[in-house]
């Protein structure tokens, strides 16, 4: 911890470092880009195989470094953004080729695959900063909020947060929260901001919606969010896409590879507030049919809103595991048409993507926010004899090394 040496820094890799080598040994190092030289900081060694370092000085810069648009970020501060220091259009293409080499790595495909070199991250409307409507702010024991930094439990105390939304960062960070151990917040499309204090075990406490242009603070109820066209109701803090623009692009993306038609059963699994099955239940028409499947009770009753005019859509409320989904696939009688997943960070695990598989489904359509998870569901898909047909990414996070795919699978 602490020693400091020169590298040459080599290819990007997944979780918003570069890995250099010295000594023999790996360095996974953070706040540099691929081709630079630079001294680095041990911030981390625990392994004989490999440390981590941020770079604290450079020597060689690569031509798509930036000053960086944040003061909080950089060596040893918030750990909230990975690439501050990167220009947007480079952040895009260093986020598709993490996207391919665990496609190729943990996916099992061939680098040369059209589907697979063809990627290229998708801009997004907005720009890069200002784009969170959605996020968790951490609390030091003061009561003062901020985000900690990277791969500590330490709070580095902001008075901004430059890719949060102005009226959402400042309603957490422009006051103290004394007690809480995290503020939840978020602002709908009507800008209305929903905060909701946690305690230090992770349990609500009292939750507030102010409204756009009101004094006083109302009680928590549902938030709006607009796509595909209409709007949808979610919990006020509730899961919805981070990014203003994320949900349209993966309305329009899901429903191309999709391509229901009428009469067809999708299944909607991890369903949230209903937007996916939503989107395709005009498609599959009144003699079709839209399971959408949910554990969440709260994103289960906003679907069930969210559906009521949609008679050939239903809301299941289930875990997504083996057992449960043996069983609605067996409730199911014949096998759904097109499965349309959008998993949590860890992907749908083999087991499951199996079982899909063994439906018989013409089309899996998997939104996937973690590309080593989707690399592993897509070897699982590979054993039970299907492939990947299409993909896309989208820059749902800009700043950081988090990126957005949707991907198609078809019997091979």
């Amino acid at each position: 911890m602490g020693r400091e040496f020169q590298v040459d820094v080599g290819p990007v890799a997944h979780g918003g470092h570069c890995v250099a080598r010295h000594e023999g040994r790996v360095v996974f190092v953070r706040h540099t880009l691929p081709g630079e030289r630079v001294r680095v900081r041990v911030t981390e060694d625990r392994h004989p195989g490999f440390c981590r370092a941020d770079a604290v000085e450079v020597l060689v810069a690569a031509p798509a470094r930036v000053a960086r648009p944040c003061p909080y970020s950089g060596p040893g501060r918030c750990g909230g953004c990975d690439w501050q220091h990167v220009d947007p259009a480079e952040q895009r293409r260093l986020k598709a080729a993490v996207v391919r080499e665990q496609l190729v790595r943990l996916g099992g495909l061939d680098e040369q695959d059209p589907v697979v070199a063809g990627l290229a991250v998708e801009e997004l409307p907005g720009g890069p900063l200002r784009w969170r409507s959605r996020a968790r702010f951490a609390v030091d024991r003061t009561g003062a909020p901020g985000l900690r930094r990277h791969r500590s439990h330490d709070v580095v105390v902001l008075d901004d947060c430059p890719i949060t939304v102005e009226p959402a960062a400042r309603a957490v960070l422009g006051r103290r929260w004394p007690g809480a151990g995290a503020v939840d917040v978020s602002i709908d499309s009507t800008g209305a901001v929903t905060t909701a204090p946690l305690d230090r075990r992770g349990r609500p406490r009292a939750t507030e919606v102010r409204q756009a242009g009101e004094e006083r603070p109302a009680a928590a109820g549902r938030a709006e969010r607009r796509a595909g066209g209409r709007d949808w109701e979610v919990e006020g803090t509730g899961f919805w896409q981070v990014h203003p623009a994320a949900a349209d692009a993966l309305v329009e993306a899901v429903s191309g590879f999709a391509a229901a038609t009428d009469g067809e059963t999708v299944l909607d699994l991890y369903a949230g507030a209903g937007l996916l099955g939503g989107a395709l239940a005009p498609a599959v028409g009144a003699g079709g049919r839209v399971v959408c499947v949910e554990a969440d009770p709260g994103a289960c009753a906003a679907a069930d809103a969210n559906l009521a005019g949609l008679p050939q859509a239903e809301v299941w409320q289930g875990e997504v595991d083996a057992d449960g989904l043996a069983e609605l696939l067996a409730e199911l009688g014949s096998g759904p048409d097109v499965v349309v997943l959008d998993p949590p960070r860890a992907g749908a695990g083999t087991a499951v993507s199996r079982l899909l598989a063994g439906s018989g489904a013409r089309a899996v359509v998997y939104v996937a926010c973690d590309p080593a998870a989707l690399g592993r569901d897509v070897a699982a898909f590979a054993a039970a004899g299907y492939r990947l047909a299409g993909l896309r990414g989208f820059d749902a996070f800009p700043m950081t090394a988090h990126v957005e795919c949707v991907a198609l699978l078809v019997p091979a």
